[in-house]
């Protein structure tokens, strides 16, 4: 029988299971949505299933159609990173010029129309989950007890134009930039604390892409 308001939201890897899990699946529940679940996308090698990591578009759309072939999914969304999203992805060979947001939201746009299933919301982050980890600074300069960390995030933002818009190429990325600032630095544990610390509220203030995904969510969630 079909659940009248299940979301799954179909994830890249252990950070964002976390992030999912621990900040988001209570709040989206709060919205109004009576289930929530998450899962990693899965890759095969051989005979041999893992979990996490996305290297082509197929291992993705292949993990969506799966899912969307559950008669009792009411929505499913992503969460999968901008930065080194598969270069044959819909919408990624073809990026428009200007902003960083306008070509996060062709490459969606593009593929939301390559699976074309009215539940289907694609979402990718901009730029990268440590894009979250930046709007979370000042959590995670006390979570590391290191004072200026949060200075020098704060810094990075300001000179980008905020949090999701943090990024250079393959040395500058914000998850680059916080294995350099960070020594020691656990991207699957401190980055998933820091941004529970700031909390959906805080996310949605500085994270303007983020807000409006989890916008659309919040408001499917009434329907």
């Amino acid at each position: 029988m079909t659940d009248p308001n299940r979301l799954h939201l179909l994830v890249e890897g252990q950070s964002e299971l976390t992030v999912a899990q621990e900040l988001l699946v209570d709040h989206l529940r709060e919205a109004g949505w009576a289930t929530v679940t998450v899962s990693v996308v899965r890759t095969q090698t051989s005979s041999v299933t893992h979990r996490g990591g996305v290297s082509s578009w197929a291992k993705i759309h292949r993990e969506i159609q799966y899912l969307l072939g559950q008669k009792s999914l009411t929505a499913l969304t992503t969460i999968f990173d901008f930065y080194g999203f598969p270069a044959d992805a819909p919408g990624v060979s073809d990026l428009p010029a200007g902003p960083a947001g306008r070509q996060v939201e062709h490459v969606e746009r593009e593929i939301a129309a390559a699976v074309p299933d009215r539940r289907f919301l694609p979402h990718l982050v901009l730029h990268e989950l440590e894009s979250w980890v930046f709007a979370a600074a000042e959590q995670l300069s006390e979570l590391r007890g290191e004072p200026h960390l949060a200075e020098q995030l704060r810094a990075d933002c300001d000179a980008a134009g905020g949090p999701e818009l943090v990024n250079g190429g393959a040395k500058t990325a914000p998850s680059k930039r916080l294995l350099r600032y960070c020594a020691g630095y656990q991207k699957v544990i401190e980055g998933p604390l820091a941004i529970a610390e700031l909390g959906v509220a805080g996310l949605k203030s500085r994270c303007p892409h983020f807000d409006a995904w989890l916008s659309k969510l919040e408001e499917q969630a009434k329907r």
